[in-house]
């Protein structure tokens, strides 16, 4: 089903990749899954799904870290190495791109991690059924 918004592997819900880059409910893909920036809602305002079962951890800051490293690092010594500016030059480019940058890939990487989440059905390894 190439091109649908609505396919998901396991045929449930939306596809774990569009919800998250849409930061949308993994079920209906049309509740959003934040308020205020990075707070979680307590459920689907389309849906109703509970975002209870939502547990990221540490998994989007891990990775914003990584990337964010490799790219403002890449920019900087570019940004030196090419044009030679100032310090205080540094220090304002990075300073604000540097917050927006992370804002924006912990808000896609959180979304992405809670989409694969439910679609996975991933949870807290036990060893016997409750």
């Amino acid at each position: 089903m190439a091109g649908s918004a609505k396919h998901e592997p396991s045929g449930r819900g939306v596809h774990p990749v569009v919800a998250g880059t849409l930061a949308r409910c993994p079920r209906c893909g049309s509740g959003s899954l934040f308020r205020n920036g990075l707070m979680l809602k307590e459920n689907c305002s389309n849906c109703g799904l509970d975002y209870a079962f939502i547990d990221t951890g540490d998994g989007p800051a891990v990775f914003a870290i990584l990337i964010l490293g490799f790219v403002v690092l890449g920019g900087a010594l570019y940004v030196e190495f090419s044009y030679e500016p100032p310090v205080w030059v540094h220090v304002v480019l990075w300073g604000l791109l540097t917050p927006l940058l992370a804002f924006a890939l912990l808000r896609f990487l959180k979304a992405i991690l809670i989409a694969l989440q439910w679609t996975n059905k991933a949870e807290e390894g036990r060893l016997a059924k409750d």
